[in-house]
């Protein structure tokens, strides 16, 4: 029975050693091809090669930090950047649809926030038209930001405003035009307009102010000069000027000389641009730790480079390089929920590039998100409208059909307007000369496919993203220092 029984066991050993040998050739195949598809693109898996990331203990990064999570920037105390991108929530908001003022709960992030109750919302659902961008890896972006690009870069070196004539164009100028207060790079320049918005953070009050004048009131008003000089009093006045005199190595600076609203839009962007996670599996793999990701992460990346003629997806003529952008502008025909922008005849649709360029060329074209940490900064689409990545990936290999059955249970909240025209505004963007410009052909994979490409997004991830204590400085601590920031929290009352 003893000779048997070993004899069953040496089969059983001999079995598993072929399956684990056989296991190890199809890994080395994969790893091999996987180097190919590296050097043929040129990989390093680092998106912040040759920039500079502001340390986000930096005294800048710090006041940008404070300034960021206080609602004295909201025009009617009841907003902060923070309620639509904070770090415990992928530098977003996990909302389809943001939620900026006239919030119910102010203090509240994340599912769960509303304001139904809205005295300029009457006919209920989020006001704000777009999904909230992640602030994550911001200082990555060379050409555009926002997902229409109305903050763009016209300089020779791209991101950086430039004193020879080029620049950055904002909307506060024409197509093609510098803004000479556009700031210093693409960051500020983009951190200067949510101030300026309605339904973002300039609230129903302030409607008379210009985007100029009402930046210029806010920074008047945490400086203790202008119109509302005395709306903070005067502690929280001392504090703010403290901050700033700190911040600038001013010690002797008056509030009117270096509490302006270019010193508020700078070190916000310094605190923005501080927010670089890229410490991904796909970078520790591409730096040759083999086994950093899945051997099914390692398919999906093969179906990602790979294009439809091969039977790939071809997700990278797009998604391209290190940050997993061509910064461009394309037309999936993403459906299109919630209130729109403004366009087509009953004002419910949003037109996306075409509202800056004028083009029907660029007609419901939105910019090519980066895949870098896409795990944790959903919900995904211009306009929020898938909460699985899943969904997100079978949309892109065939749209007409994610259209024809597209879930509404996929929204991160259930009251969004117009969503009964969604089918009607997103065929729009079917038949528009934008999206059959780009030969969107459907591509035939399984859903094991699917799941091996969804496997791969998910190690684009850098774990610090996902981990409290990791994110812990770039979210202030509530004491004396900080007593008008917003106090983030979700429904069960704590974040990450």
């Amino acid at each position: 029975m003893k000779k048997i029984i070993i004899g069953l066991c040496v089969l059983g050993v001999a079995g598993y050693n072929s399956v684990a040998s056989a296991g190890k050739k199809h890994n080395n195949r994969l790893d091999k091809h996987l180097r190919s598809i590296i050097m043929q693109n040129n990989l390093t898996g680092n998106p912040l090669l040759n920039r500079t990331v502001p340390d986000i203990n930096s005294p800048q990064a710090q006041l940008g930090k404070d300034l960021f999570f206080s609602k004295s920037l909201g025009g009617d105390f009841d907003s902060a950047c923070v309620a639509c991108h904070h770090p415990s929530l992928g530098g977003g908001d996990n909302l389809s649809l943001p939620i900026g003022v006239e919030a119910d709960d102010p203090d509240l992030l994340a599912v769960g926030r509303s304001n139904d109750l809205a005295l300029n919302n009457p006919e209920g659902g989020p006001p704000v038209p777009r999904n909230a961008p992640t602030t994550f890896n911001v200082v990555a972006w060379d050409q555009f930001q926002f997902h229409d690009g109305r903050v763009e870069s016209l300089a020779k070196t791209p991101g950086v405003n430039g004193a020879d004539g080029s620049g950055i164009r904002t909307p506060d100028s024409a197509l093609g035009v510098a803004d000479p207060l556009a700031g210093n790079n693409l960051v500020q320049a983009q951190a200067r307009f949510p101030v300026t918005s309605n339904e973002e953070m300039k609230g129903f009050d302030h409607t008379a102010y210009t985007n100029q004048t009402i930046r210029e009131l806010l920074a008047g008003r945490l400086g203790g000069y202008g119109n509302e000089a005395d709306a903070l009093g005067a502690d929280r006045l001392a504090i703010w000027l403290e901050k700033f005199q700190t911040a600038l190595d001013r010690p002797d600076g008056t509030a009117e000389e270096i509490i302006t609203e270019q010193n508020v839009s700078m070190v916000i962007a310094e605190y923005e641009r501080s927010q670089a996670f890229v410490n991904t599996p796909w970078k520790k793999y591409i730096e040759g730790h083999k086994h950093a990701i899945s051997t099914n992460a390692k398919r999906g990346a093969i179906l990602f480079y790979s294009t439809k003629a091969v039977g790939g997806a071809d997700c990278a003529s797009c998604h391209q390089g290190d940050f997993f952008t061509d910064e461009s502008f394309h037309n999936m025909a993403m459906p299109q929920i919630g209130p729109g922008k403004g366009d087509g005849i009953d004002g419910s649709k949003d037109f996306g590039r075409a509202r800056e360029t004028g083009l029907d060329a660029d007609k419901f074209a939105f910019r090519t998100p980066s895949l870098i940490n896409v795990e944790v900064t959903g919900p995904w689409s211009h306009a929020g409208a898938y909460t699985s990545l899943t969904a997100v990936v079978k949309h892109h290999l065939n749209p007409a059909q994610a259209i024809e059955s597209y879930d509404a249970s996929l929204l991160a909240q259930g009251d969004i307007r117009n969503l009964d025209k969604m089918t009607e505004n997103t065929t729009e963007a079917l038949d528009a000369e934008s999206f059959f410009a780009q030969g969107e052909a459907p591509v035939l994979l399984n859903d094991m496919q699917v799941g091996f490409i969804v496997e791969f997004l998910q190690a684009l991830t850098d774990p610090c993203t996902q981990d409290r204590a990791c994110l812990s400085p770039w979210i202030p601590e509530v004491d004396e220092q900080n007593i008008d920031q917003l106090n983030a929290r979700n429904r069960e009352g704590d974040l990450l």
